[in-house]
């Protein structure tokens, strides 16, 4: 289930559909302004010498700082990131400006790049969604979003008046892409799985027959959109090949799922325009990052030739970070297909452990088949939230079970969260709240559907 959208929406459960109405709003609660505690930057003395006390100061900083780093990383469940990272062996080349400028493919005239790095972890996803090398074009992106913000760019240069097609459940950088490029979009209902609904998808698919369609397909959380379904329905609707472009957010699950068994399968067999996933979610990179693969034929109408760098460019960013590609590099040579597999279903086997504790506890659950994401109402106390650092939409949190989270981290987690719902509701004032909206009957233990 994604909490990115708070919004009231209709949802399915069992052929059903249901209105809830509209929910109570509930203020959104900021984090604290980062100024009350920010690092001050001091000059120097006049004399430009760098003093031993001040070496001091600065090494104090810091080590204060790698402190906090390990408690809160000792404390984080809510937010898809492998913290599980060992790259010793890449702190040799720190000392180096890499920066992989304009198309990976071809060498610049700045030379202190990693794109044999780059172009050998690219060919390592091209072969996983099965597209041959001479068949695509792709780049290691700065982030996640970049990879979404690139796969809708080119649907709407090869469908300049196509509509822009999203579910509710979609990632936030999908409705910034087309506020960007200024994108009609369509907002798509999803079933109570969060799972895109194919039957509203058609109805608006329906209204605007005349223009191209440019679909964003989801693979990212909890749910995982049926990409055959979507196919199929825009072919039931009268779209052939040539008129519609899918784009397939993979984020998270992206890489997850092609070593889960029975997953739906994302391949470019299939009539997809672009996949991107995230470098530092379930890989484990330890700076932002992420892959984004195109087919070569629809890339044209986006690159560019760049006399300045003497190569062509395909990109969002300019500059990129060439030291991500190293540390994926590194990572897919270590783990290979096999490390991946395994991992995965450790993550699996710790997601169902911990939905079979919550609702043991009396703690309303949600756990999707093939997913590791565990949905749960929303903790009553924002200390608690940030200390184990959950997403939190509404009614609800959280956890994605990353292969860094041990079966010790989720009893600690859900012993402490048994004691203080005892704080939270003992006093019989307050009573667990219903989340069946938002997870379903089934999966809601309120005194309504215990």
């Amino acid at each position: 289930m994604s909490l990115n959208d708070a919004r009231p929406r209709r949802v399915v459960n069992g052929g059903t559909s249901v209105n809830y109405g509209k929910e109570k709003p509930r203020d959104i609660v900021l984090g604290r302004n980062v100024h009350i505690s920010c690092h001050e930057v001091t000059e120097p003395d006049a004399d430009d010498e760098v003093t031993g006390e001040r070496e001091a100061y600065m090494a104090s900083v810091l080590a204060r700082y790698r402190k906090s780093l390990l408690e809160r990383t000792k404390h984080h469940l809510g937010y898809p990131y492998n913290l599980d990272l060992d790259y010793g062996a890449l702190s040799q080349l720190q000392r180096f400006s890499i920066n992989n400028l304009g198309d990976p493919f071809i060498e610049s005239n700045y030379g202190v790049h990693s794109r044999q790095f780059e172009v050998g972890v690219l060919d390592w996803f091209a072969r996983l969604w099965e597209l041959e090398k001479n068949e695509y074009l792709g780049y290691i992106t700065n982030c996640g979003t970049e990879g979404n913000l690139h796969g809708i760019l080119v649907g709407r240069e090869v469908f300049p008046d196509g509509i822009l097609y999203a579910s509710c459940e979609s990632h936030y950088s999908i409705f910034k892409a087309a506020r960007m490029y200024r994108m009609d979009c369509e907002k798509v209902n999803t079933l109570l799985s969060g799972e895109i609904d194919c039957e509203d998808f058609k109805a608006k698919l329906s209204l605007h027959k005349d223009k191209p369609a440019i679909i964003n397909v989801n693979i990212v959380k909890g749910a995982v959109d049926d990409l055959d379904l979507v196919i199929r329905t825009l072919e039931d609707t009268g779209f052939a090949h040539d008129r519609f472009y899918i784009h397939c957010d993979g984020a998270l699950f992206g890489l997850m799922m092609p070593f889960v068994k029975l997953a739906p399968k994302v391949t470019f067999k299939k009539p997809i325009g672009s996949v991107s996933v995230s470098g530092h979610k379930f890989v484990g990179c330890p700076m932002p990052c992420g892959v984004q693969i195109t087919r070569l034929e629809h890339i044209n109408a986006l690159s560019r030739d760049v006399e300045y760098l003497a190569s062509r460019d395909a990109t969002i960013m300019g500059s990129r970070n060439g030291h991500a590609p190293l540390f994926l590099w590194y990572t897919l040579n270590r783990k290979g297909y096999g490390g991946f597999q395994k991992e995965v279903q450790k993550c699996l086997r710790n997601a169902h452990y911990l939905k079979g504790r919550l609702t043991s506890a009396g703690i309303g659950a949600m756990l999707n088949e093939l997913s590791s994401t565990v949905v749960f109402e929303r903790p009553q106390d924002e200390e608690f939230t940030r200390k184990w650092q959950l997403a939190c939409q509404g009614s609800i949190a959280h956890v994605v079970v990353m292969p860094n989270i041990t079966i010790d981290k989720l009893d600690d987690f859900v012993d402490e969260l048994i004691e203080r719902r005892v704080v939270w509701y003992g006093n019989g004032k307050l009573q667990s709240p219903c989340v069946a909206p938002d997870i379903g009957e089934d999966n809601c233990l309120c005194v309504l559907h215990k």
